[in-house]
């Protein structure tokens, strides 16, 4: 097993930006190109990318499908994508173009019967996209809260045939408060199956905190705020990695 690092894309209106947990009416612009900003972590390193469609996550299908096709066919690493995908043409569309994994949150939670299809024809080309308020699942581009808990959720669809989860601690993403580790390894366990973090990371003490449970599932960390405000470089990430013992 191998702690990966995945620099984080959120695009909205065909630009690469960050939220603040979660608010769209909290939005800084970092790039007007997300191909070029994916192919600057692909140079400083990058194994995997991590691709959002915010417009999409909120209009419930991809409206920025074109520019993320593009970097899956670009860049020399595989993508995973998530935002608004709900179909399974929209999957099928996403890897038939390169896509590696497509993330699917909202519909893992409204449509049982298309999730447990899905898992049983894609496997591990799915990630489940479990966005959690207070352990509370969240769908919708975060908009509705549910009463649906992220563990009896995950438990069940790893009967479907879930080998992946990204947790996003929503009231961390985009704060630099640091990840919520504990529920995050909790999850790892009581699944035992791959969780990738997402939400808080501040600083590199931060990662490393998060790779010390890589043997209880914890098989990664999306990166995004802390990058793009230079809190550290992706290759001082991936080199203290590296480092560990």
């Amino acid at each position: 097993m191998s702690f990966i690092i995945y620099p984080a894309i959120d695009i909205r209106g065909g630009k690469c930006v960050r939220l603040f947990q979660g608010d769209y009416a909290k939005e800084t612009v970092y790039a007007d190109s997300p191909l070029e900003m994916a192919k600057r972590w692909v140079a400083q390193g990058a194994d995997w990318v991590h691709l959002v469609d915010l417009d999409g996550a909120k209009e419930g299908k991809p409206a920025n499908a074109e520019i993320i096709k593009e970097i899956a066919r670009t860049i020399s690493v595989p993508v995973q994508v998530g935002g608004g995908i709900r179909t399974e043409e929209q999957i099928a569309d996403y890897l038939e173009a390169g896509v590696a994994r497509v993330i699917v949150g909202t519909a893992a939670i409204e449509d049982e019967p298309f999730t447990r299809r899905i898992l049983q024809k894609y496997g591990d080309k799915i990630a489940i996209g479990l966005d959690c308020r207070n352990g509370m699942v969240a769908t919708r581009g975060w908009l509705n809260t549910t009463d649906v808990s992220a563990t009896e959720l995950a438990k069940k669809l790893v009967s479907y045939g879930a080998t992946t989860f990204i947790y996003t601690d929503i009231a961390r993403d985009g704060t630099l408060t640091g990840p919520n580790v504990e529920e995050i390894t909790a999850l790892a366990v009581a699944t035992g199956k791959s969780v990738i973090a997402s939400g808080g990371v501040s600083n590199l003490d931060d990662l490393l905190a998060l790779s010390a449970h890589e043997q209880d599932g914890v098989t990664g960390a999306i990166v995004g705020k802390a990058l793009y405000t230079d809190a550290f470089t992706l290759e001082e990430a991936l080199n203290r990695m590296g480092e560990r013992v």
